[in-house]
């Protein structure tokens, strides 16, 4: 048996290890201790970051080989059946007026650790991060290149907003509004793409009256629009 002066870490270090980052900082706070506080955030930032983009990362590569092996068909049908068990997610979303939906999306997009802005005009939110903190921070990394070499999808299709070369992490934007529109008819919201996907900053807009949503996001989809809008 190995002595005590092979071992790396004292009982009471090891012990520290397992302590959550966030009570660590809770104790730092209760004690006054500004620095202590400052440095436990900075680390639990490091903690979220990299398992964010560590599992970011693993699902493009998952959806690159079904694509490069399986088509676009199978990324569609593989997103498809991801985002049904989200229904729950989606139900929780429009159990609550637009203003919460707006502070619920912005939590979400800061969940990616990533600033964040918000804008509201007459007829609806809109929310952006200025540098997407998923597929945008991939993009900037050159992870679509050699020798990560991430796939992008070649045919413009409904998953990819009728774009070229697109991003595959980035068809999921697409099936949010796919899945939600196909539930009850009307988005949740809508997301306008810009030219340079991942360099410039998707928009998500959250209309504040549903009916007011433009027509042309239903049918870059293929849907029809609801009833209701159509006979006003």
């Amino acid at each position: 048996m190995p002595g005590k002066k092979n071992r790396f870490f004292t009982k009471s270090e090891l012990k520290q290890m397992g302590v959550e980052t966030v009570d660590l900082i809770q104790q730092a706070v209760d004690a006054g201790k500004q620095e202590e506080t400052k440095k436990l955030a900075r680390r639990m930032y490091r903690e979220a970051f990299f398992q964010h983009e560590s599992y970011r990362d693993w699902i493009t590569s998952l959806l690159s080989y079904i694509y490069r092996n399986n088509g676009d068909k199978a990324v569609y049908e593989a997103l498809h059946e991801a985002f049904k068990q989200l229904s729950p997610v989606m139900d929780t979303y429009r159990s609550v007026d637009v203003g919460r939906q707006t502070q619920m999306l912005a939590a979400g997009f800061r969940g990616h650790l990533s600033s964040v802005v918000v804008e509201e005009d007459d007829d609806k939110f809109t929310v952006m991060m200025p540098l997407c903190g998923s597929a945008g921070r991939s993009i900037s990394n050159n992870s679509y290149e050699k020798p990560t070499n991430f796939a992008k999808i070649k045919n413009p299709q409904e998953i990819t907003f009728g774009k070229r070369d697109f991003p595959v992490y980035c068809a999921h934007c697409a099936m949010e509004e796919i899945i939600a529109m196909g539930k009850t008819g009307y988005p949740i919201w809508v997301i306008d793409i810009p030219e340079k996907v991942g360099v410039q900053p998707c928009k998500y807009h959250i209309y504040k009256d549903p009916d007011k949503v433009p027509s042309k996001y239903y049918k870059r989809h293929g849907l029809k629009e609801p009833a209701l809008k159509k006979s006003k």
